[in-house]
């Protein structure tokens, strides 16, 4: 029998009712991102339709930094303009984003007591890190990583699950689908990582010249802190490989 839906549960009616208010803002502020269609929404479950086709690949990396950049500047054209990133903000619609740093700092701290950062001496150096990228217009993150796009057979792209949104600056979901591809597929080469960084820029860019200004440096400040959150998930969720550690002076970190 031909699979037609799939069906996502939730712990609670409340991860539940959030998992649906992203998915709404995301439709309505960030058209490019093509979601499943939702059929059918339980008290901890949401149905989707199925889609058929294959998860991110390292090849995938140049259209998928478009999109991101494109969706991300759409975004900021429709709902993000004025809002700030290191405060909690509450759209119209209703829909609750975390602050940037707030979520982060905890995270942060939590791999410290996971045994993910050597000392407090290291937490420190990230928090401080975390602190420096906490700065120009607003984004959104919602987990980009090589499991949440689905490409079909006639080239269609799907993006998937919307349990996790919260701001981000420009730049910062672009690392996270870097960080999980390397975890998933292998090291990526440095001109990947250029090209990836400029087609992501140019589309966000077309949406105001302010928005498409990520260098590499505030790339890599990224990448370092996906380095320590994504560290419990090493083995599992596909993610066979090491992390990337972008910069010397990071290693040992994690």
């Amino acid at each position: 029998m031909r699979t037609t839906h799939f069906t996502k549960t939730y712990a609670t009616p409340e991860h539940t009712a959030a998992a649906d208010r992203h998915r709404t803002w995301l439709a309505a502020h960030a058209q490019p991102l093509r979601q499943p269609a939702l059929t059918v929404i339980g008290p901890k479950s949401l149905t989707f339709e199925w889609i058929e086709g294959r998860h991110a690949e390292p090849g995938d990396l140049p259209r998928l930094a478009g999109l991101l950049g494109d969706a991300h500047g759409t975004a900021w054209a429709s709902d993000l303009r004025s809002v700030s990133l290191n405060e909690p903000h509450t759209f119209r619609d209703g829909t609750p984003f975390g602050g940037y740093l707030a979520v982060r700092e905890v995270a942060l701290r939590r791999r410290l007591e996971q045994g993910h950062l050597p000392d407090r001496i290291a937490l420190h150096a990230m928090l401080t890190l975390l602190e420096k990228t906490a700065e120009g217009p607003a984004a959104f993150y919602k987990d980009s990583n090589p499991r949440n796009f689905l490409f079909t057979e006639d080239g269609a792209v799907f993006t998937l699950d919307t349990d996790d949104l919260t701001l981000a600056p420009f730049g910062y979901d672009l690392a996270k689908l870097i960080t999980t591809l390397v975890m998933t597929y292998g090291p990526l080469s440095p001109p990947a990582i250029d090209e990836a960084l400029s087609t992501y820029n140019e589309a966000a860019g077309r949406h105001d010249s302010r928005l498409g200004t990520t260098d590499r440096e505030r790339l890599d400040d990224f990448l370092a802190l996906h380095c320590v959150l994504t560290a419990p998930y090493a083995g599992r969720n596909g993610y066979r490989f090491g992390r990337p550690v972008p910069r010397p002076r990071l290693q040992g970190l994690a």
